[in-house]
């Protein structure tokens, strides 16, 4: 879901620097083969995440939710020299995916693949992080913020991604609706917690950045 009006959003497309080919490739492909093509960033987003981590310049990346690889490669372009993303997926069935869309971007060498629950991969993750992606099951947010928290380096930025769901956070919660009812307890935590500074930014279905103090 997108919340400015359509007009703004393409004329904010349209004057941003244009999506890679190769993104332009991996979200055809997607849409062809995947289920849910819609979990894919999106161009515009891909752009801000690019642009973040240009800024950071990081030595190591979490990403915690991998789908096709497209939001790995769109912060694998900010990577420090010597730098590495590792990434974390349940879905094995996509790992050939991703790889052959990582191998295209010339960042493969530089892209560690998990496969499994990242509640339990991240504690085994013995590195200081400087940027960390969240892009996963919704219920669990929170969670993973408490276990990133502690591995983040001074300054470090974690990006929550679908934090507004579909406007859903500013609905009357429907009690059966875990995700949304997870969503404010998580973007709550983000606000109030002194370790770090965070923004909100309505763009694609919600985008949060908070820095480590």
């Amino acid at each position: 879901m997108n919340f400015l009006p359509e007009k703004i959003e393409q004329y904010s497309i349209n004057h941003s620097q244009e999506e890679p080919l190769i993104l332009k490739e991996l979200t055809k492909e997607t849409w062809q083969k995947i289920i849910n093509p819609r979990m894919l960033s999106g161009a515009f987003q891909g752009r801000v995440l690019s642009m973040i981590s240009k800024l950071i310049q990081p030595k190591n990346i979490l990403e915690i939710g991998t789908y096709t690889g497209y939001s790995a490669i769109c912060i694998a372009e900010g990577l420090a020299a010597d730098a590495n993303i590792d990434t974390i997926d349940k879905n094995e069935e996509l790992v050939d995916l991703q790889n052959k869309y990582f191998e295209k971007s010339g960042y493969r060498s530089k892209i560690t693949q998990h496969v499994g629950l990242a509640l339990e991969i991240i504690p085994t993750l013995d590195k200081k992080f400087d940027l960390v992606f969240i892009d996963a099951d919704k219920s669990n947010y929170s969670n993973y913020f408490h276990l990133v928290i502690d591995k983040m380096n001074k300054g470090g930025v974690i990006l929550s991604d679908n934090v507004l769901w579909s406007g859903k956070v500013v609905e009357n919660l429907d009690p059966k609706d875990q995700d949304t009812k997870a969503l404010l307890e998580y973007n709550t935590l983000l606000n109030s917690d002194n370790r770090v500074e965070t923004i909100l930014l309505p763009i694609r279905d919600g985008l949060t950045i908070s820095r480590v103090c």
